[in-house]
């Protein structure tokens, strides 16, 4: 597939405006500042793709790009930020679980978190959400080239154990920075779009 072909499509406020074209889904979650457009423009390998917007109150829709008219990443909204007000929250928690519910569009789930860090709460529960679908779904540890190499597998350790994975679900090292781990998940993603 030729990532660097990819284009905005549209934004999703609501369960109407879903895209369910058949085409396969590859969905990106993470928190708000855990980097997930920078892992999106270093897959498509350009440099501003994923800001889409930065009209606030965009952050609560859900982004849809064209990879190669193949596939589409689905950006979800970012989570966890502590100054959205409650009303946005809610909308926020209302989009996902209407996204979730309609799993048959989720062909395979990416959470991203930072690999510095242990993973949050919401992490946990988006880890969750993504298993209850029984899609498949992998985890992107970024921020990397931010680690001591000494550091590397305790923390993969830390995540793993606080997202309550096993061996089943892919755990890759990624730096959006330095591009590693970019063609590891791109072989990832290779699997689930047909040529």
């Amino acid at each position: 597939m030729n990532y660097f072909n990819a284009e905005f499509i549209k934004s999703a406020a609501g369960e109407s405006d879903f895209i369910k074209d058949g085409l396969p889904q590859i969905v990106f979650a993470g928190r708000s500042n855990v980097g997930k457009s920078s892992v999106i423009n270093k897959i498509v390998n350009r440099r501003n793709f994923a800001r889409v917007s930065s009209v606030p109150g965009k952050t609560a829709h859900i982004n849809y790009f064209l990879i190669d008219k193949k596939a589409y990443f689905t950006d979800l909204p970012g989570y966890g930020y502590a100054k959205v007000a409650a009303s946005e929250k809610m909308r926020w928690a209302s989009l996902m679980e209407s996204y979730f519910a309609a799993k048959e569009l989720i062909t395979l789930g990416i959470l991203i978190v930072d690999s510095r860090h242990k993973p949050t709460s919401d992490d946990a529960t988006m880890a969750n959400w993504f298993k209850e679908t029984g899609r498949p779904f992998i985890i992107i540890a970024n921020k990397s080239d931010k680690l001591k190499k000494s550091e590397i597998e305790p923390n993969l350790s830390l995540i793993k154990n606080s997202l309550g994975i096993g061996g089943e679900i892919k755990l890759l090292l990624f730096s959006a920075e330095s591009g590693s781990g970019r063609a590891e998940l791109l072989a990832e993603i290779d699997k689930y779009v047909p040529n």
